[in-house]
């Protein structure tokens, strides 16, 4: 059966596997999840992201990040989903937790977080939050 939402299954993954004290998680491989994985390892919420051609299908392995013992990422959810297209221009993208967390917004540009998509003045489609 096909999968409606990969970005949200791919935070799932990564909920679940914090969650689960595991040291990395496996997700299939697309362009979009590479994006990313690349802004949450850029503001440091994982160690980083691998390609994993081991299996059948090519696949993205994700280094979760710990600090004494306790997840990296706090909240990690999807805010646009394929029933509901969320769009933010530059100046109304939202801050999280009074920026102490990062929107990820996919613009023109690139996937970027808030902060970068702020700096050059571009908005474009909510995708998660994450704090």
């Amino acid at each position: 059966m096909a999968m409606t939402d990969p970005l949200g299954d791919m935070l799932t993954r990564i909920r679940n596997g914090q969650r689960a004290k595991k040291d990395s998680v496996l997700t299939p491989a697309s362009n979009l999840r590479a994006s990313v994985l690349e802004v949450l390892q850029r503001e440091g919420y994982i160690r980083g992201y691998s390609e994993d051609n081991s299996g059948m299908h090519p696949a993205l392995r994700i280094e979760l990040k710990y600090f004494e013992g306790e997840p990296a990422i706090k909240h990690v959810a999807r805010v646009s989903k394929p029933g509901r297209r969320v769009y933010s221009g530059s100046k109304e993208l939202p801050t999280i937790r009074n920026g102490l967390g990062i929107t990820i917004v996919s613009t023109p540009r690139g996937v970027l977080s808030d902060a970068e998509a702020r700096s050059h003045n571009v908005g474009g489609e909510v995708l998660a939050e994450v704090f």
